[in-house]
């Protein structure tokens, strides 16, 4: 464990812990950001209100529209000149979100990483490669510099370029990737394709950016030959590193020295208990730069409080089943990308890579999943190619409890994406 004091802290020392910091960070974000200021004194609420953990459902939720209305820097808590870094979100429905770090915002990022990295099973022996985009985005050097933290060595390789990607994991000996999901299966099938998986030294897979499923997990682990984990954060709240699994693979362990995570029914404006399932919430207990209040992250989760086989006693968020924002709902039904990736991912006659095409047909609801296939060959075999898509759309049918389009197309055929990956196209929003 990279700070075996608080990854194994006693649970009533933690939470106050939490408590005195939950009380210091309402205040400091009261009298230093204007919004706060406001929003409290609209309700009447101070925060000397704030008395204990659960008082902190009193405070208002705060939202991505709150952070592009105050672009780019009306959060900030400190003088420009006491933020020493910027990054922001991709932008693209709108205003970026932008975060401000401090000199301590940043130290205390990388021990965030440098824990999630030593849950994986990452030490400082190993060489780890970033595949993640290096920039705005917080990816790239929120794992960078939680990797120098460890004491590992860092390949900052960026991503792209894929073949060269692989000739340097080979060549350098990497032991380990940081990468999207996605990005770490093309990488995989690129790498079985040149024929060299057999001559890599990878044994870590350390994913995320995107949610992934068990599934895509094991896929990852069977071609790649690694130990595939999933960590957790975003932008608003400052990057990756809120939460990470470890070798037990139970749930993601929440840095929650540095977060407090809820769980809340938004309908009902209510706070639910260890094991409900709703949308998370995450208050930062110590950035300067920028602190956030009640973040609703829209990201679909239940929390336990069980101290894990691993020895650590953080909470764990179990896998994000999937986004308030991205559920897709047809004709009634809710659906998940999710659900869809489970069952393809578990048809060993299909490749990685899909998309999902939602369209409105004569006023009808329509979803159509295109999936690759392992073997070109099955494409011109009629009989074998009928009886697999029967099988698809009876899987998903009892998954999601509605009929799916199914169309199967040749390897590689779907582009592939560097970044995050976009699989579903919804037309009826056009």
């Amino acid at each position: 464990m990279f700070s075996p004091e608080i990854e194994t802290i006693d649970r009533k020392q933690l939470r106050e812990m939490q408590l005195e910091r939950l009380k210091h960070i309402v205040a400091y974000a009261y009298d230093n950001v204007e919004m706060y200021k406001r929003r409290f004194d609209e309700i009447g609420l101070k925060p000397s209100h704030i008395r204990t953990l659960k008082d902190v459902a009193l405070i208002p939720y705060t939202t991505k529209d709150d952070l592009r209305d105050n672009y780019p820097f009306r959060l900030f808590a400190v003088p420009m000149k006491k933020i020493i870094r910027l990054h922001a979100s991709s932008g693209t429905t709108g205003k970026p979100v932008v975060c401000g770090y401090t000199r301590n915002d940043l130290d205390n990022w990388s021990t965030c990483i440098a824990r999630v990295l030593s849950m994986a099973g990452a030490t400082d022996e190993d060489i780890i490669q970033v595949s993640f985009g290096y920039g705005l985005f917080t990816g790239g050097f929120g794992l960078h510099y939680g990797i120098e933290k460890l004491g590992a060595t860092v390949v900052p390789v960026s991503s792209g370029n894929t073949e060269r990607q692989i000739m340097l994991m080979k060549d350098f000996g990497v032991t380990a990737l940081v990468a999207t999901p996605s990005y770490a299966m093309y990488l995989a099938e690129t790498a079985r394709k040149m024929g060299v998986i057999d001559d890599l030294k990878l044994r870590l897979a350390i994913t995320g950016a995107e949610a992934s499923t068990p599934e895509m997990h094991e896929s990852l682990k069977q071609i790649f030959h690694v130990f595939p984990t999933e960590n957790y954060g975003l932008t608003e709240v400052g990057g990756p590193g809120v939460a990470g699994e470890c070798r037990e693979k139970a749930g993601m362990h929440i840095n929650e020295d540095m977060y407090y995570p809820e769980i809340v029914n938004i309908e009902e404006n209510k706070v639910l208990g260890e094991g409900e399932q709703g949308e998370l919430l995450l208050t930062t207990l110590t950035k300067e730069g920028m602190p956030i209040l009640r973040y609703r992250t829209k990201d679909i989760t239940s929390l336990t409080y069980e101290p894990c086989k691993c020895g650590r006693t953080l909470a764990r968020m179990s896998r994000i089943v999937g986004r308030t924002d991205d559920m897709l709902i047809i004709r009634g039904v809710n659906v998940f990308p999710s659900q869809i990736e489970s069952v393809l991912m578990g048809m060993g006659e299909l490749g990685k890579s899909y998309e999902i095409i939602v369209d409105r047909v004569n006023y009808m609801d329509t979803i159509e999943v295109r999936v690759e296939v392992l073997d070109a060959n099955l494409l011109t075999d009629y009989s074998k190619l009928e009886e697999l898509v029967a099988r698809i759309k009876h899987n998903l049918r009892v998954v999601l409890q509605i009929d799916v389009k199914v169309k199967l197309v040749e390897p590689f055929s779907i582009k592939r994406a560097e970044g995050k990956v976009k699989r579903v196209t919804d037309l009826r929003k056009k």
